[in-house]
C-alpha cells in the first residue's frame, strides 16, 4: 500500500487545510514526491515538515489559484523542480453561499476564477508535459452541489456543475494520450470550507443541517483520490461520487 504511488509526482492545489491537506499526507505516505500550492505560507510550511518525514521531498508553493498565470506558474514550477509531473489534483475552491436576489457578484466572479477558470488553467499547464510523455492524471474536486442544484447555491452549483462537465469533455480530449481524468464529489465534509459563506441565515441553516449528520472528514476523501491515482494504467474511475451514510440529497 505504501509504495503504489513511489516516485510518482504530484501537484495538490489548496493544500493549506482540508481535503488538499490530507491528499498531499496520504500521497506521500504512499511514496509520491508532493508539491503543495496555496495562499497561506505558514500552513503550507508547517504541512512540508510533515510531508518531509514522510520522505515526500515536498516542494512549496505559494500562489492564488483564482490567478490564471499562478494556476499555471505553480504547475510549471513543479516540472522544473522535478523534472516532470505525473498527478495534478486541482482542489482549490471556495463556497459562496446566498439567494440569487442577494448575491455579491464580485464574490461570484471570484468563486467561478478560483473554483473553474483556475483549475482549467492549471489543467492547460499541466497536458504538454503529460502529453510528451503520453503519462498524467488530473483529479478535479466537485461537489454533490454539481449533482443537485439546491436554494441559495446557484453559484456554487454553478462552478461544481462546470468542474464536471469540464472533467469529462477533457477525459474524452484526452484519452488517446493516456491521460487520465477523475472528478470527486463529496458532500457533507467537515473542512473550513462553510467558514466562507457571508449570507448569516444560510450559513447557520447549513451549518445545522450538517451537524445533524455523520459528517465526511477530509481523510475519506484523500483516500478515495489516493485510489483514484494508484490504480493501474489500464483503470480510469472517471467519477467518484462520495456521501456521508447521513446525508439524503
Amino acid at each position: 500500500m505504501q509504495n503504489r504511488l513511489k516516485d510518482r509526482i504530484a501537484l495538490v492545489t489548496g493544500a493549506s487545510s482540508g481535503i488538499g491537506e490530507a491528499t498531499a499526507l496520504e500521497l506521500a505516505r504512499q511514496g509520491a514526491r508532493v508539491a503543495i500550492a496555496a495562499r497561506r505560507r505558514e500552513r503550507l510550511d508547517a504541512l512540508a515538515k510533515e510531508l518531509a518525514a514522510l520522505g515526500a521531498e515536498p516542494l512549496v508553493l505559494v500562489a492564488d489559484l483564482a490567478d490564471e498565470a499562478d494556476a499555471q506558474r505553480i504547475v510549471h514550477e513543479t516540472e522544473r523542480h522535478f523534472g516532470r509531473l505525473d498527478i495534478l489534483i486541482n482542489n482549490a475552491g471556495v463556497m459562496y453561499l446566498e439567494p440569487v436576489a442577494e448575491a455579491d457578484l464580485g464574490r461570484w466572479r471570484h468563486m467561478l476564477e478560483l473554483n473553474v477558470l483556475g483549475l482549467i488553467a492549471a489543467t492547460q499547464a499541466a497536458l504538454a508535459g503529460m502529453r510528451t510523455r503520453r503519462d498524467g492524471h488530473i483529479v478535479n474536486i466537485s461537489s454533490t452541489a454539481g449533482r443537485v442544484a439546491n436554494p441559495n447555491a446557484g453559484g456554487y452549483s454553478a462552478t461544481k456543475f462546470g468542474v464536471v462537465a469540464f472533467s469529462e469533455s477533457l477525459r474524452r480530449e484526452v484519452y488517446k494520450d493516456n491521460i487520465r481524468v477523475s472528478v470527486i464529489e463529496p458532500g457533507v465534509v467537515e473542512t473550513e470550507l462553510r467558514d466562507h459563506i457571508g449570507h448569516a441565515a444560510t450559513k447557520d441553516a447549513l451549518n445545522a443541517w450538517a451537524d445533524s449528520m455523520r459528517q465526511l472528514q477530509s481523510q475519506d476523501i484523500a483516500e478515495a483520490i489516493a485510489f483514484c491515482v494508484s490504480r493501474p494504467s489500464h483503470v480510469n474511475v472517471n467519477e467518484m461520487l462520495i456521501r456521508p451514510t447521513d446525508q439524503e440529497r
